[in-house]
């Protein structure tokens, strides 16, 4: 499972490197400038699980916006019970008065940071184009699982100069309890899709990696096409486009 990825450039960096690869202008939505933003445009270069990352959609007019989001999508029902239950268990050791209901409210939402199968009743709901969008990434790693299992992590990219890629992602508004301690938020999320592993990923991590978008055309399949279109694009970037590098260095903060 991935769940940890790179974004070598700033903002203004990544959206150079965007019209370079698919020769489409971006910006925020409404057509709102950078430099004229009044929202917080920074993130972190290595992107974790929760971490609010940019991702990219399609505004009303089809052009390319930057939208924020955080690194799950929803829990389903089950597992956010079985959780709950967990807790329970605990409570009933404890001898501790509880109200289930309750706590499965305030159950905390891992979520879900990346999906196989799309055509599961969970994640049916987002299948159409209005949830899909765009990850924008330069690197990604996979915990050494299979070859040497020291579960250290192994880095892949397309190039030793971690060229910007896109993967294929799904988004959703979603309100829930992330941490106990800050409670009940309202927020935006993203996953991507994962495929069966190439011959490069494979040694390292056999049972998966994510699903690149290689093409302008892919892009537009991804974000416009019905899902029987969209889904053939659900297959692992061929061997020769990836390979292992070194860890990452950190990006440069201007002063």
């Amino acid at each position: 499972m991935c769940n940890l990825y790179e974004l070598q450039f700033d903002i203004f960096g990544w959206a150079s490197a965007h019209e370079k690869l698919l020769s489409r202008h971006l910006a925020l939505p409404g057509g709102v400038p950078f430099a004229a933003s009044n929202v917080d445009l920074a993130y972190k270069q290595f992107l974790y699980p929760n971490y609010r990352a940019p991702t990219v959609r399609l505004g009303p007019e089809g052009q390319h916006e930057v939208h924020f989001a955080r690194w799950g999508m929803p829990s389903s029902r089950k597992r956010l019970t079985e959780l709950a239950q967990k807790r329970a268990e605990r409570l009933d050791k404890a001898d501790k008065p509880y109200d289930f209901a309750q706590l499965l409210h305030d159950e905390p939402d891992p979520g879900v940071t990346n999906i196989r199968d799309l055509e599961n009743p969970h994640w049916r709901r987002w299948q159409s184009p209005e949830n899909r969008c765009l990850i924008p990434i330069t690197a990604f790693s996979e915990p050494d699982q299979d070859l040497t299992r020291s579960l250290k992590p192994v880095w892949f990219s397309q190039g030793p100069e971690r060229p910007l890629a896109y993967l294929a992602g799904i988004w959703t508004p979603h309100g829930c309890v992330k941490t106990i301690k800050v409670g009940w938020e309202e927020m935006e999320v993203f996953g991507f899709l994962t495929t069966e592993a190439n011959a490069v990923v494979k040694p390292v991590h056999k049972k998966a990696m994510p699903v690149f978008l290689r093409t302008a055309e892919a892009v537009e399949t991804w974000l416009t096409k019905p899902w029987k279109e969209a889904k053939a694009l659900q297959g692992p970037l061929p061997s020769e486009a990836l390979e292992i590098i070194d860890v990452p260095p950190s990006r440069a903060i201007a002063a």
